[in-house]
C-alpha cells in the first residue's frame, strides 16, 4: 500500500512560481518512476512530468508544454520520500488540479490532487 499526498498549490499571477510537493509513504527509491499529471476543468488528465529511477540516480522528462519552466527535484533528507515540482513562469493555461502518480507492485496509486490557479 502506498499513500501519495500533494501539497503546495495555490493562486498565483501569470509569470509567478509555485512549488508542489508529492510526499510518499515510502522511499521514492522504491518506485521505478513518479509522475505528475494535471487536469483542467472539462479537460482530460494530461501528463506533465516523470522522474524515473536509473542506475546513476534518476532522470526527469517533461511535456513540451512545460519544458524549460517546470523542474522535478527529490528531497535530500534521509527519508527521500518527497518529489517536488518547481513551476516557474506560470501561465493561465497551467491552471489545473495537479496529481502525482506511481505504480508499485503492479498497482497504480494517485494522490488527492492540489489546485493551481494562474491569473492573467
Amino acid at each position: 500500500q502506498v499513500q501519495l499526498v500533494e501539497s503546495g498549490g495555490g493562486f498565483v499571477q501569470a509569470g509567478g512560481s509555485l512549488t508542489l510537493a508529492c510526499a510518499a509513504s515510502r522511499s521514492i527509491n522504491d518506485f521505478n518512476s513518479i509522475l505528475w499529471y494535471r487536469q483542467a476543468p472539462g479537460q482530460k488528465r494530461e501528463w506533465v512530468a516523470t522522474r524515473s529511477r536509473t542506475f546513476s540516480g534518476g532522470v526527469s522528462i517533461y511535456a513540451d508544454s512545460v519544458k524549460g519552466r517546470f523542474t522535478l527535484t527529490i528531497t535530500r533528507d534521509s527519508a527521500k520520500n518527497t518529489v517536488f515540482l518547481q513551476m516557474d513562469n506560470l501561465k493561465p493555461e497551467d491552471t489545473a488540479v495537479y496529481y502525482c502518480n506511481t505504480n508499485y507492485q503492479s498497482q497504480d496509486y494517485w494522490g488527492q490532487g492540489t489546485q493551481v490557479t494562474v491569473s492573467s
